[in-house]
Formats: C-alpha cells, structure tokens, sequence
C-alpha cells in the first residue's frame, strides 16, 4: 500500500492514547520507531544508477534556475520552480507539490520506464516530442529509456522506449513556463538532456537492504534465550548478535547450544 507523500513543513498528526487512569502515571512508550529502521522513511537522495530508479521521484532538469518536470490534473507538462534546496543545489531537490512528484516503474518486459503522475496518468512524448500526461495506460509513447550520462548521477530520458534517437531535452527562453521548455525531440546527448533523479530513500535498493541488514543484526537477549531454550549470560549475547552481523550466526548459536548440553551434564 502506498503511503500518501508528505512534504517538508508538515505537521505530523498525533496519535490519541487512551489512559486506563488519567491518575497513574503510564510508562513511556515509544510511538515512532527510529529514523534508522522507519520503513516509511520520507527523505530524499538521488538515484545513482539506473537500477536504483523506482517509485515516487522528482525529474530534475539541467536548468539554470532548479526546476522539474511536473503536471496538473488536465495533463498539462511544465517546468515547476523547485523550493526545497541546499543552497540552490540540484542533487538535493526534495518537491513541495505533489504534481512534481511521478512514480517510477520498470515496464514489463523492457529495460525501460514509466513514470505515473500524480493524477494516475502517465508521462507521455509523441512522435513531435510533445510531452503530454493523459494516457491511462502505458504504450510505445510512454516508455523512456534511462541512460546514465557522463557526470555521476545524472541520466538523459530517451523516448519511445529507446527505440528512437529521441531524448527529453530543455530549452531556456523567457515566454515559456518558468523560463524553461520541455520537449522530447532532442536528437543527441548533451548538457540539456542530463537530469537528476531524486527519489524516496526507502525505495533504494541498497539503502534498503542496509536497513534490512541492521535490522536483522538488532536482537534481545530474550529473543536469543527463546532461540537458545536456556539462559545465556553476556558473553554468549555478544557472540551471538556478533555472528548475526557477520553472518555466522547459526555456527556460533550451535557452539553456545553444545557448550549449553555439556554444562547441564558436567
């Protein structure tokens, strides 16, 4: 389930807790889980390859003044000023509205992507390289090929699949939206087809699987005795959570099991 986007500056809602007895003091109880291991982790990094694109991302395009690609509910694609910056920095882009925001996905059978707005219609560039987002459904005009350009962290967006010599490209003059236009007819790779893609920090492959990993690695002492089936004292803690770091955790759990057996016999 896809949990709605939140934005800097907004309150978190508060949870209501019921007291049995508004009297006695209740122990402290933790409602947030920590920034480390929260699987709804809201922050922002930008996507370092190809295989790191997916879900909600924000298309930041090379233009002097930070903008991204972004849509309204008529279908309409603009350039739309980025507010959220690190001094005036692209590569820390994070949007304030919702039409900056697209989801990523792989298309079925392809190495390239869709890119869902928020409206549930998809970014499309046809065959003028017209960028347009009111196709319900994905097809040739709404697959964009993903190739890394040559400053880290960065890719240029070649339509119709890859299938063209076509890429997504910005054209700065002052009677467009922002000062900047957007098209898809671009015939080569060059400073005005390179853009960043920001996304969500919880749907990175490898920041995910570290947070897996850490969260694996994190284990009571009274999980580890359920495990064990006896008492362990804090030596054979501090082996086993060592051996669940390093991944050696069932050879050391039956070292202390065997060493459990000869002590209950001795």
């Amino acid at each position: 389930m896809v949990k709605p986007l939140t934005f800097k500056g907004d309150k978190p809602k508060k949870r209501k807790v019921r007291s049995a007895d508004s009297e006695t003091p209740s122990k402290t109880r933790k409602t947030e889980p920590e920034a480390e291991t929260n699987p709804e982790d809201q922050s922002w990094v930008s996507a370092d390859t190809v295989g790191d694109i997916a879900g909600p991302v924000v298309l930041v395009l090379p233009s002097d003044d930070p903008t991204c690609i972004a849509s309204d509910a008529n279908g309409t694609v603009f350039a739309s000023k980025l507010e959220n910056l690190v001094e005036r920095d692209p590569a820390t882009a994070e949007p304030h509205d919702v039409r900056q925001v697209w989801v990523a996905s792989r298309v079925a059978g392809t190495e390239s992507f869709s890119f869902k707005g928020h409206h549930g219609k998809y970014l499309s560039s046809d065959t003028h390289g017209l960028l347009s987002a009111s196709a319900a459904a994905v097809s040739h005009y709404e697959s964009f090929l993903a190739i890394p350009s040559e400053v880290s962290g960065t890719f240029s967006l070649q339509t119709h699949g890859g299938d063209g010599e076509s890429f997504l490209a910005i054209k700065e003059n002052s009677k467009a939206t922002a000062g900047v236009e957007i098209r898809g007819d671009a015939n080569a790779i060059s400073f005005e087809t390179t853009m960043r893609v920001r996304m969500q920090a919880r749907f990175k492959p490898r920041l995910r699987a570290s947070k897996e990993s850490k969260a694996y690695e994190k284990i009571s002492k009274k999980e580890l005795e359920g495990i064990v089936g006896r008492i362990l004292d804090d030596e054979e803690v501090r082996r086993l959570r060592k051996g669940r770091k390093e991944g050696n955790f069932h050879e050391i759990l039956l070292d202390v099991k065997i060493k459990g057996k000869h002590d209950k016999f001795a």
